[in-house]
């Protein structure tokens, strides 16, 4: 009976820290943003970040989780669906300050071309932005110079996000796949 007392006075515990740690994201918080877009008062913030996506290596930021049948037949590899876990970086090196993840999947989505319908969240671990995430959900044709990529929304500091993300391959190792991409974005929240 006293070791059922001590799990229960222990959960009581954690679940009262983890409350008043939400208190900073709370009603009170989200109050105040509301309050902050009843006024008229949205931001616009740039952001300039480098994408590694590594599909080569022992420890690969983005591996294949479906293709269909026809796939490895296919010039565009039409069909093929990866996840990615790749960092942003402030620089194209991979030693680079890290300033967030990119987290979610693409796939192949066109055969007439390399084209990827893209799933992202951009979760920022450092800064300002820090928890805070922008969903971008969109084509990328991959092979094109520059691309846009529309911003749909995000978390935090940038909660019902829009805006548009011009992208740029940096740097792509056609054979192993590996590609950075400077992305320059414009968040309007």
């Amino acid at each position: 009976m006293a070791r059922k007392s001590q799990v229960v006075i222990i959960f009581s515990l954690l679940q009262s820290l983890l409350w008043a740690e939400s208190l900073e994201h709370g009603p009170a918080h989200v109050e105040s943003w509301a309050k902050r877009l009843d006024e008229g008062k949205e931001s616009i913030t740039n952001l300039r970040f480098y994408f590694h996506d590594t599909l080569s290596g022992n420890k690969p930021s983005a591996v294949r989780v479906a293709q269909a049948a026809d796939t490895d037949k296919s010039p565009t590899v039409f069909g093929r669906l990866m996840m990615a876990d790749d960092p942003l970086t402030v620089g194209p090196e991979p030693t680079s300050k890290l300033v967030g993840r990119a987290q979610g999947i693409y796939g192949s989505a066109c055969q007439s071309e390399v084209g990827f319908l893209m799933t992202m969240n951009f979760h920022f671990v450092d800064g300002e932005y820090s928890d805070s995430s922008i969903s971008i959900l969109g084509r990328n044709p991959a092979l094109n110079p520059v691309r846009e990529l529309p911003v749909v929304g995000g978390t935090g500091i940038f909660r019902l996000a829009r805006g548009y993300a011009l992208i740029q391959t940096h740097q792509m190792n056609f054979a192993t796949g590996d590609a950075i991409v400077a992305y320059n974005v414009t968040v309007i929240h």
